[in-house]
């Protein structure tokens, strides 16, 4: 007989519903590119922040309807 043990990641600061760049709790949560070197999860906003950082010029939201 064997046993396997689970850890459950909670991600930082023990909370997965916390953005690592400016500590707002949410819902929704975005996972870095990891070339910008960013250990947890970011909000909306910081994600388009970091994305516009990253990849300069306009960025058109694609939908469909």
């Amino acid at each position: 007989m064997f046993f396997i043990l689970i850890k459950k990641n909670n991600g930082t600061l023990g909370s997965k519903n916390k953005c690592t760049i400016c500590s707002e709790e949410t819902s929704i949560y975005f996972n870095p590119m990891k070339e910008w070197m960013i250990e947890g999860v970011l909000c909306g906003d910081c994600y388009s922040k970091k994305l516009s950082d990253y990849y300069p010029g306009d960025h058109a939201q694609l939908s469909k309807k």
